[in-house]
């Protein structure tokens, strides 16, 4: 099979691009890149796809960058193609930003070819790594140490990024050139075995096709395949386990909880996987390792010897049935805990989902809550705001319902809690409200709080709501949330 042929199969398999596809070709000069232009102006011309012009990006890491450039922009030309060009100091960006050369690169390279593909209108930017480069990225990562998603290596698409070539080798991709005689620039970088990829490619890759396999490059290749198909399957699964395990998900709190029985019922993988995405997301963007989610994972086992871990960014506790992963405030330092303020009563935690119309009976204090809906103006409405007995009721609470939006819940305090008491000039700390109105010390933990899909409280039932959501208008449709005990 030729090529073309070749590549029109593997972009119909993976549905890259279609005939009314506008494609960037990712241009460097070097003979990938070359290639995959002249394969895309050829398609172009059979009408399965749309040539929307070349993206050149300058990394100035090289004596020879800028004939790389000239070439590029010539052979852009030459095709009638516009080209978009750019450059940056990578090597000044990687210390600036004290990361490797090479993420430094990858970063600004991507950042660029996003800018080009919106410039030229264009719907993705084809990138030319072969066949040979999926195997050495598989080989990398596995000796750096990785699971079925780093494994899965560079997928046929990531995003606006597509890879027509993937499944071309690097010798059919020369020979293709050499055919036309198609001229093209040498990188003189890749012969730095210095970098890792450049290592592997010289010294690694040759040695395993003469002692091991000589068919190695097709073997990792198809491994990555294999990780790659093995890793969407998981990604699919934990989706449903995140749907089955997680009680509450607050981005705005950065707080998630997870029933511990399901996380427990599901295989280790999954399990490991669920919490490492919950992590990542907790943990403002600090990496989370194998060992970080390992030490969690003891967290759930019924003979756990911790209630809890700090990991990067955030801190994770067995509360009762719970784990529960806060988000650290910015600034905190060292140990943190999101309950030291009332260290005392971690298994007193408590949070319901409350439907409109519904009611939740709360397990911890015996109290019921329940939000229904009325319109306000119904003079046979006995729940009216302006009948004195619901004025004066303190288990009552009549509230706007277009700004208290579902989904409710009704929740127990957590440590810095503020709302907006009716009345008073601004918001206060509900612990200062509690100390205010005389609220046990005891009792502080079993008042519940109805909130919003933000966590705004919207009502500390039996004592007020919050100013926001005060009906202002007799005409309004309100929610009415009642308090009983049972």
């Amino acid at each position: 099979m030729d090529l073309l042929a070749r590549i029109r199969r593997f972009v119909r398999e993976h549905d890259l691009m279609r005939s009314d596809t506008r494609v960037v070709v990712a241009l460097s000069g070097g003979a990938d890149s070359v290639a995959l232009a002249h394969l895309v102006r050829e398609l172009d011309a059979a009408g399965e796809v749309r040539a929307a012009g070349a993206a050149h990006f300058n990394h100035q890491l090289r004596a020879t960058a800028e004939r790389d450039e000239r070439f590029s922009v010539g052979l852009a030309e030459s095709f009638g193609w516009p080209i978009m060009t750019d450059r940056e100091d990578v090597a000044a960006k990687a210390r600036r930003e004290r990361r490797s050369l090479e993420d430094a690169a990858r970063t600004a390279r991507h950042e660029f070819l996003e800018r080009a593909r919106t410039h030229l209108g264009a719907d993705v930017v084809a990138v030319g790594h072969t066949r040979d480069d999926q195997a050495e990225t598989f080989l990398l990562r596995l000796v750096r140490g990785a699971g079925a998603r780093g494994l899965a290596a560079m997928h046929p698409r990531n995003g606006p990024i597509v890879r027509p070539l993937l499944d071309c080798r690097r010798s059919a991709v020369r020979a293709y050139l050499d055919e036309r005689h198609i001229a093209y620039v040498e990188d003189e970088s890749n012969q730095d075995v210095a970098i890792p990829r450049n290592r592997v490619r010289a010294e690694l890759m040759p040695l395993l096709e003469v002692r091991f396999n000589p068919a190695i490059i097709d073997v990792l290749a198809g491994e990555a395949e294999i990780a790659r198909d093995e890793w969407r399957w998981m990604q699919a699964s934990a989706d449903d386990l995140v749907r089955a395990a997680v009680l509450r998900s607050d981005a705005v709190r950065c707080h998630a909880e997870f029933d511990v029985a399901m996380l427990m019922a599901a295989p280790v993988a999954l399990r490991r996987l669920v919490l490492w995405r919950a992590m990542t997301d907790a943990s403002g963007g600090r990496p989370v390792a194998f060992d970080h989610v390992q030490a969690v994972l003891r967290l759930l086992e019924p003979d756990a010897h911790a209630s809890g871990i700090d990991a990067p960014g955030h801190r994770a506790e067995r509360i009762g049935s719970r784990l529960v992963l806060t988000s650290k405030p910015p600034g905190a330092v060292g140990r943190w805990s999101p309950n030291r303020e009332n260290p005392a009563n971690l298994a007193n935690l408590f949070w319901y989902p409350l439907s409109i119309p519904g009611e939740v009976r709360l397990l911890e204090s015996g109290w019921v809550v329940s939000a229904n809906l009325a319109n306000s103006a119904n003079p046979a409405n006995p729940e009216n705001p302006e009948n004195p007995e619901n004025l004066a009721n303190p288990r009552i609470a009549i509230v706007r319902s277009d700004v208290c939006r579902g989904p409710l819940a009704v929740r127990n305090r957590r440590p810095g809690d503020r709302f907006h008491p009716v009345g008073v000039g601004g918001q206060k700390k509900l612990q200062d409200f509690f100390v205010d109105r005389k609220v046990a010390r005891q009792q502080r933990d079993l008042v519940p709080l109805v909130v919003d899909h933000h966590d705004r409280i919207v009502w500390v039932a039996g004592y007020g709501i919050d100013a926001e959501f005060r009906v202002t208008d007799p005409t309004q449709t309100v929610l009415i949330l009642r308090l009983r005990q049972v």
